[in-house]
């Protein structure tokens, strides 16, 4: 139910903001609201401001949504273990000193997030700790440390951005040529320029083109997921990442990571070999693989 509220509390709020600025920037330039320049102006600031809010939010949103608890002093020792692991991991990765948190749940998982290199969180949950030995559990950290020195974050945004832009773009063109058509045929002596037509195409087709983009979105985040592996194990070892790999492969319990992190968390949710193509995370079996072949 927490997850609901904050998930359209951060909806509503991001709607808000971003109507204020089209706003702003279409009587600045002088931009006609009904004009092709006006779509794309609308296609540019809901797709591309969207996506990077949601980014600028992504840490206070990963914190409320998982009920992650950051450490600022350490109270035990294994707090100060995996404070002193990703302070050592974030300088030989070259990023500065993440915030470093734990979620309470029974799932062998770990997640990165945050607007930027120096400007992240790596978060750990309490069933990793309990199943994981430390030089599994610190390639695990090395790998979601690794996300944050490649910029995953930021380059996820940007392309869900651009292709988000894409199909608020594409999607209205389509409605209106749609409807024009049906206008002329109907109703020639009418000059609307958008009836229902328009308003059912364009849902439709920001549908169909938006899960062709999840698609795409996906794909990317299955690369970036081998990269993420590969710098687990330059940092923390090969064999510590394959084992944690493996030793998460034994788990039968799915991935509970709500949505807006779980592209960086270490394992995605299970979906069966028709729904791959919209997994964020390769299956396991091919990530071990790929760690193996590295010379």
């Amino acid at each position: 139910m927490k997850r609901i509220f904050y998930f359209l509390l951060t909806n509503l709020a991001i709607m808000a903001v971003l109507m204020v600025v089209l706003n702003i920037l279409m009587s600045f330039l002088g931009i006609d609201h009904g004009s092709i320049g006006g779509l794309l102006m609308l296609a540019l600031v809901f797709g591309m401001g969207g996506s990077f809010i949601s980014l600028a939010m992504s840490k206070w949103i990963a914190k409320r949504s998982t009920g992650a608890v950051v450490i600022q002093s350490p109270s035990n020792e294994t707090e100060q273990w995996l404070m002193t692991t990703v302070e050592r991991q974030a300088r030989n990765a070259g990023i500065g000193m993440p915030e470093v948190a734990i979620f309470d749940s029974p799932e062998i998982n770990a997640f990165a997030t945050g607007a930027s290199r120096n400007n992240s969180l790596v978060a750990v949950s309490t069933g990793l700790l309990r199943a994981l030995n430390k030089q599994e559990a610190e390639a695990v950290m090395a790998h979601e440390v690794s996300h944050v020195a490649n910029g995953d974050m930021v380059t996820l945004a940007l392309i869900q951005g651009v292709l988000n832009t894409f199909v608020i773009f594409l999607a209205r063109i389509i409605g209106g040529v749609v409807d024009s058509a049906m206008s002329n045929s109907d109703d020639e002596e009418e000059g609307e320029s958008t009836g229902m037509a328009y308003f059912v195409v364009s849902i439709i087709a920001e549908i169909v083109l938006g899960v062709l983009a999840s698609i795409v979105v996906m794909w990317f985040s299955r690369q970036r997921e081998f990269r993420a592996d590969k710098g687990g194990a330059d940092l923390a070892g090969r064999q510590a990442m394959i084992s944690a790999l493996e030793r998460l492969q034994q788990s039968s319990m799915p991935s509970q990571l709500p949505d807006e992190v779980a592209a960086f968390g270490l394992s995605g949710k299970q979906k069966g070999a028709l729904a791959s193509m919209f997994s964020s995370h390769p299956p396991l079996e091919q990530r071990i693989a790929a760690l193996k072949q590295i010379n």
